[in-house]
């Protein structure tokens, strides 16, 4: 594995992750929204994420800017980003699945919304962001650079932190009891951790 290898598997996976989502995307445009918090800090933290899972680690791959926060490459890691890129398309792809009508990509509930708790559902109630995570882990893996590789776990590890309470309580509001109990069966991300 060279730097460039792992800067051109970056790039097509995020190309990936964007193939995955699209037809997901134009039915969720389709959807009548019944509720949404897609506030102003909403749109920040989205941009954010954006940010460091989009702008930053492209500039990296495409100019190598910033240098000054390089560090040696290191062939195994990049074996390993490749690795975790993977499982995290195979998460992102099955979540889409297992979504359905359900998907926003803000925090907005659709006309008839319902509860799913299938599938990946039944180990994490947030195995969508299990997966983003994952792509996060993945970057800094495949970029030696401090700020690029780190870039996606700050900007998507912000709007998790700041964004799933919110979402957990608008869950709440619309499913009461169901949800509550699913809660106590489940946890966010990682199965039988958090």
């Amino acid at each position: 594995m060279t730097p460039f290898a792992a800067k051109t598997i970056l790039i097509l996976s995020a190309v990936a992750w964007f193939v995955i989502r699209l037809p997901h995307q134009k039915r969720s445009w389709k959807t009548a929204i019944a509720k949404s918090e897609r506030t102003t800090r909403e749109k920040l933290l989205l941009t954010g994420s954006f940010a460091g899972l989009g702008i930053i680690p492209f500039t990296y791959a495409f100019t190598g800017f910033p240098r000054f926060a390089d560090y040696p490459f290191q062939p195994v890691l990049a074996w390993l980003g490749l690795a975790v890129f993977l499982v995290s398309l195979a998460l992102f792809y099955r979540v889409h699945r297992e979504l359905g009508r359900n998907w926003s990509d803000s925090l907005e509930m659709r006309e008839k919304h319902t509860l799913v708790t299938h599938g990946l559902y039944r180990w994490v109630r947030h195995p969508m962001y299990s997966a983003f995570f994952l792509w996060a882990l993945a970057q800094a893996l495949l970029l030696p650079n401090w700020f690029a590789g780190l870039a996606g776990l700050v900007g998507f590890g912000n709007l998790f932190f700041w964004r799933v309470g919110r979402e957990e309580a608008m869950m709440l509001a619309a499913f009461g009891d169901e949800y509550r109990a699913y809660m106590d069966r489940t946890k966010r991300i990682i199965p039988w951790v958090y």
